[in-house]
């Protein structure tokens, strides 16, 4: 019996991916969420703007495990607001907490948890590529991101999308420093940061302002011609890849679905720089509150 666990899974292609990673044979699936899922699936309380109920989580994760390990870990949970004036509890911007932040203090704590052979998916996003998106970040300051300083910051619906293209490419950069870690290499995980494109009828979109709710509506009617995936072709190249049904190319990471096939890309210029993937790993120790015994060691 294989379990996987995994956040975003109640709703849009992460509902999909979850019905289907539930139901494959010898697969036990845990998700973490706010509220309970509608189906049989085990669901554990989670909610991502609280880094105590993150370390809750991976706690009761831990007990019901007992001896056996996590053989697959499923990142998918995001969020975007039109804006960057919500805070979480711990008083970080929002978008950056629950894309990136918590995440990541959620790797950390389940990674000495992980079988031998152990895939690890993270979603990202193509919007944290300059050449995909003109408001994609540039350079990266997670302090900044984590606290946006009045006399920097853009305001309205672009501040809302940069802060969620950073907080995506924050997710590539993650994935970018476990498949290099130590214990990934002696463990020998796979590691995979998938994109899944523009996917018209996600929740994502929830808390966009209406003329881009109208916008994103327009685009759905139009999704055959342009070749967009729908929910359900993201969700299931999502479960494939947690499942190990579909395989990173040698030296690839980051899987992006473009015109409804999943392809190996370089990711952004920025995603592939080492400094800037080790600052934000040991800034997004700090800001969790782990020591630095417990940063990875990188080759």
């Amino acid at each position: 019996m294989k379990t996987i666990v995994m956040t975003g899974g109640t709703s849009g292609l992460g509902e999909v991916a979850a019905r289907q990673i539930a139901g494959t044979p010898s697969t036990h699936l845990v998700l973490g969420a706010r509220r309970g899922s509608q189906s049989t699936i085990e669901t554990l309380p989670l909610d991502l703007t609280r880094l105590a109920s993150v370390r809750e989580f991976a706690q009761s994760v831990i007990q019901a495990l007992g001896d056996r390990s996590i053989n697959g870990l499923v990142l998918n949970a995001g969020t975007q607001f039109p804006n960057i004036d919500q805070r979480t509890e711990d008083g970080f911007e929002t978008t950056f907490a629950v894309n990136h932040l918590a995440h990541y203090l959620l790797l950390q704590l389940l990674v000495p948890r992980l079988a031998q052979g152990a895939i690890v998916v993270i979603t990202t996003s193509d919007t944290h590529d300059p050449k995909m998106n003109p408001m994609a970040p540039k350079e990266l300051d997670p302090e900044l991101l984590a606290y946006p300083q009045a006399q920097r910051r853009s305001t309205g619906f672009s501040a809302g999308f940069r802060a969620y293209a950073a907080s995506k490419l924050c997710d590539l950069l993650m994935a970018r420093g476990l498949a290099i870690s130590d214990e990934a290499q002696a463990k020998r995980f796979t590691v995979v940061a998938y994109n899944p494109g523009l996917t018209v009828g996600t929740s994502l979109f929830r808390a966009w302002p209406l003329w881009a709710r109208v916008a994103m509506g327009t685009v759905g009617l139009i999704r055959p011609m342009a070749r967009l995936a729908t929910v359900d072709q993201a969700g299931q190249n999502l479960a494939d890849l947690a499942l190990g049904r579909i395989t990173p190319p040698a030296g690839r990471l980051y899987a992006s679905l473009v015109k409804r096939q999943l392809t190996w890309p370089d990711p952004s210029e920025l995603a592939r720089q080492d400094d800037v993937m080790n600052g934000l790993w040991h800034d997004s120790a700090r800001m969790v509150g782990l020591s630095s015994a417990a940063r990875p060691a990188f080759k």
